[in-house]
């Protein structure tokens, strides 16, 4: 009885804690809403234009387990082509960055690529690989894994060699060295790579589907607004948003778990 008291007020505890560090957020939250709603009925606007909240609520609850399925369809597609980025992605920038030939070839090839929109690549891949799953994890792909391995490559050389020196001079081997010093030393840019990939990650996917698809929330919000839907669309977009930042929280809560010595992480406590 003791035990769970004492969790039920740790948690209690941290609850509190997280609502006085972001109250502000939540309060800026509930004023957006609440001006979007009073201001359609103010301006009079019409509803086939912009939606009131409370529309988009009721509309998308009739719908709901439509959007849930579409919701499972994208975030299908998000999390298989993320993992795939981060599984490629970490080792290749890693080998660029303790190769000198791979430098000088790979890596300016994979910098050029970066400038080239991804998106562009979208129709190709639906026209030689259909409608299915495989050409949207392949374009969620492009669009994660060139930010995680330009990352991973200035992560593993931003090292000074003072420091490798230090390392090998107690006489670490090049194993324990890169495992002790080296690795946890990179993964602060490291994840700077992973976040920015997934922010971008529902992108890809979105747009895949906007392209060329049969289901998923992208292809949702597409044939909804050719209905002149926009409750439903704006219902597509918050479970899409929503996506994302379930995508983007476990990327920090694996950053705040796998280096919580480092200053970024510490800030945010």
């Amino acid at each position: 009885m003791a035990t769970e008291s004492y969790e039920s007020l740790d948690l209690t505890a941290r609850l509190s804690a997280w609502i006085g560090r972001s109250w502000m957020f939540l309060a800026f939250f509930a004023a957006f809403f609440l001006v979007w709603e009073y201001s359609i009925a103010l301006f009079d606007i019409p509803r086939y234009i912009l939606t009131p909240p409370s529309l988009i609520v009721s509309k998308g609850w009739a719908d709901i387990d439509r959007l849930l399925y579409y919701t499972y369809v994208t975030g299908s597609e998000t999390v298989i082509g993320y993992v795939i980025s981060v599984v490629i992605g970490l080792p290749l920038g890693l080998a660029i960055a303790f190769s000198s030939v791979l430098r000088r070839t790979i890596y300016p090839f994979f910098v050029s690529l970066e400038m080239v929109p991804k998106i562009a690549f979208a129709p190709l891949f639906i026209s030689w690989l259909g409608f299915g799953l495989l050409p949207k994890i392949i374009i969620v792909v492009l669009v994660c894994f060139f930010p995680i391995v330009l990352n991973a490559i200035l992560a593993f050389n931003s090292l000074s060699e003072e420091l490798t020196r230090f390392s090998r001079s107690t006489g670490a081997g090049w194993w324990r060295s890169f495992f002790k010093v080296r690795l946890p030393a990179a993964m602060p840019q490291c994840f700077v790579g992973f976040k920015y990939a997934a922010i971008n990650a529902t992108v890809g996917a979105t747009i895949a589907e906007f392209i060329g698809s049969d289901k998923g929330l992208g292809f949702y919000i597409q044939i909804v607004t050719g209905n002149m839907r926009p409750d439903l669309a704006f219902a597509g977009i918050f479970f899409l948003t929503a996506l994302g930042l379930a995508l983007f929280g476990a990327v920090t809560l694996a950053e705040r778990l796998l280096i919580p010595w480092h200053i970024s992480v510490r800030r945010t406590r």
